[in-house]
């Protein structure tokens, strides 16, 4: 028998057409199935954490950690303000004693040694071949001073600086000027009339140009003297108001402690506060110690040491131009009040006006009898001076030019260059005094700001753990 195989027949109808396959097509994706609802964005780690924070700040365990660690950060950062503020002035007080102020007084030096060396070199070509070694030692010694303190200057400007380019012009016409001086030296020796324009022409180099910028290079060095106190001085508000500000704190958070406990004392908290109550009078004491201090050094130091710098660049001025009085012989003159006049002569008069000032504000600002007795000695060798130098003014407008040259180089009994000598050595002393004074004033000043930001930085630290260890004993209780 033959059977017809089950998997031949076909298939029974069922009434609905069999749907057609659809080829696959290149290019575009099958639509996804979605799963489920779309997953929500994702947030960030701050806006975690800020959740966390206001969570955990609706307990009052939460509370207390966050008080906690707000009144350690407002500590630390007065401890550290302190710190840098302090520091900052620390750094301007010791610019003042061992930088500014040594080096502006250097600029004085600059300005006085080539000062001095002109009034040697006048002196010097007057004496002709009775020129005495000590002045012609004195002119050497000066120029050595001038060109040694222009070496120290250049080291400490900057680069490319009004000062920096003064000093570089100052050395530049240093070798000018001497050059000068000999090549009229030589001649005056040799008996040369030339000599003397040789000389003049450089007393006008000096005049002209040298002093002027030792004048602005010494301007310059106190313009940063006084940055330097002013950045010194100035008073430490941030640092100030921050520990009022974490004292205010601490004592807002003892008293809700108080009143939440009815303990009277935190430890911890009390600590915080002794600590910063501690660092915040140290910084206002100490401030204000070392405030007077500066003040004093610069009220009795620096301002005393501008106006005998002022008097002794006076006093070789006018010694200068006394000199050339006699080199010149009328060669050069100018109008004072409508009068025609020796040029050097009229310089004379202004700058021994200018020294009397001087000397008259050096001594009221003197604090003491050994400032004020050596510009007492100035005042009287300099009306000496006046007194001797119109005897040696009238012979030489009479003609007796021979009894004017002695009156001025010391071949009389009384010339003039005793009186000179005699101002000058007055005002060195009177300088060396105010420059002990200034120094003895700063360094207390600058004394005062000692190991200050160090001890506000460990206290300000101390004071921080101590309000986390207070906050940290009142959340032990919640355990």
């Amino acid at each position: 028998m033959t059977y017809t195989p089950r998997s031949s027949g076909a298939p029974p109808a069922t009434g609905v057409p069999p749907v057609p396959a659809v080829p696959p097509q290149q290019g575009r994706p099958s639509p996804a199935v979605p799963d489920g609802p779309p997953a929500p964005p994702r947030r960030t780690a701050f806006a975690e954490g800020a959740d966390r924070l206001r969570a955990a700040a609706t307990t009052e365990p939460g509370r207390l950690r966050v008080i906690g660690a707000l009144l350690a950060a407002l500590v630390v950062a007065f401890g550290a303000v302190t710190a840098w503020q302090l520091t900052d002035r620390a750094t301007a007080a010791d610019d003042v004693l061992h930088s500014s102020q040594p080096l502006s007084s250097d600029a004085a030096d600059i300005y006085r040694s080539l000062a001095d060396a002109n009034t040697a070199a006048t002196s010097g070509y007057l004496a002709g071949l009775q020129e005495k070694p000590q002045t012609r030692q004195r002119y050497e010694d000066d120029i050595r001073t001038a060109a040694s303190k222009l070496v120290t200057a250049a080291a400490n400007s900057d680069p490319g600086s009004a000062s920096a380019k003064l000093i570089a012009r100052l050395n530049d016409l240093l070798p000018v000027y001497k050059g000068l001086v000999e090549t009229a030296r030589a001649n005056n020796r040799q008996g040369y009339p030339v000599g003397g324009a040789y000389l003049r022409t450089a007393d006008d180099t000096m005049q002209q140009q040298m002093l002027p910028s030792a004048e602005r290079l010494y301007q310059n060095e106190n313009g940063r003297l006084r940055s330097d106190y002013a950045d010194a001085k100035s008073f430490p508000w941030l640092a100030v108001l921050l520990g009022l500000a974490a004292l205010a704190a601490l004592a807002w958070a003892q008293r809700r402690v108080y009143l939440r406990t009815n303990r009277v004392f935190n430890h911890g908290l009390v600590t915080a506060s002794v600590t910063t109550a501690v660092v915040l009078l140290w910084l206002v004491v100490g401030h204000t110690v070392a405030r007077a201090g500066l003040d004093s050094s610069y009220d009795h130091g620096v301002r005393s040491l501008d106006v005998l710098h002022d008097a002794r660049i006076a006093s070789l001025t006018a010694r200068s131009d006394e000199n050339l009085v006699l080199v010149s012989r009328g060669a050069e003159t100018t109008k004072v009040g409508g009068e025609v006049v020796d040029a050097f002569d009229a310089g004379y008069d202004k700058e021994i006006d200018r020294l009397a000032a001087s000397l008259a504000k050096a001594g009221d600002l003197a604090d003491d009898e050994a400032g004020r007795a050596p510009v007492a000695a100035a005042g009287t060798a300099m009306k000496q001076w006046r007194q001797r130098h119109a005897l040696a003014r009238a012979d030489n407008d009479s003609g007796n030019y021979q009894a004017a040259r002695d009156r001025v180089i010391g071949a009389s009994d009384e010339p003039t260059s005793v009186c000179f000598d005699s101002v000058d050595k007055a005002l060195r002393t009177a300088l060396a005094h105010e420059q002990d004074d200034f120094r003895r004033a700063a360094r207390d000043g600058r004394g005062a700001l000692t190991g200050l930001p160090a001890g506000a930085a460990v206290l300000a630290v101390l004071g921080a753990a101590g309000a986390v260890l207070g906050i940290g004993r009142r959340l032990s209780e919640y355990r």
